[in-house]
């Protein structure tokens, strides 16, 4: 048995949010995500009931190999939803995403926790800034509330 102590990074962004949270919350989804995310595409959805769900799983591609994803709590009521993500020999990671009703919409609180497995993992999360993170989740913000604001998918070439 090898037991090691882990290199771990742990981030929490604050996201203001252009609607309410029952709006919000079923966006956070490997097949809504589709919807105002640019060129999201898992590869493989496992789901019973075609979206977001407690024990979906699915497969998107990465580099060197293809990350898994599990949902291991959804609930809608109260704006709660964790998925680990294991990408084999790097990272495994666990994403939590609290969203709670505001005055003039809502707040996702996203938090990305990386453990690495390996030599590669050590590389990502020690590029895992505090400026990387707040940059993809400022990224994600804008996309998320053009959408909800829109209906439609901001596009990189600013459509």
């Amino acid at each position: 048995m090898n037991v090691v102590q882990p290199t771990r990074v742990s981030r929490t962004y604050n996201q203001r949010l252009a609607g309410p949270p029952d709006a919000v919350f079923p966006l956070l989804c490997p097949v809504r995500e589709a919807d105002w995310i640019e060129g999201w595409a898992p590869l493989l959805v496992i789901s019973n009931s075609g979206v977001a769900e407690p024990d979906c799983v699915f497969v998107t591609s990465a580099k060197p190999t293809d990350a898994v994803w599990y949902i291991t709590r959804h609930e809608p009521q109260s704006g709660f939803v964790e998925m680990i993500r294991i990408t084999p020999g790097i990272t495994a990671c666990r994403l939590t995403i609290q969203v709670s009703a505001v005055a003039d919409g809502s707040v996702a609180a996203v938090t990305y926790c990386h453990t690495s497995l390996g030599p590669e993992g050590d590389a990502f999360v020690a590029s895992f800034t505090d400026e990387y993170y707040c940059k993809m989740m400022q990224d994600w913000e804008s996309r998320i509330n053009h959408y909800l604001l829109c209906g439609s998918m901001l596009r990189s070439s600013g459509e």
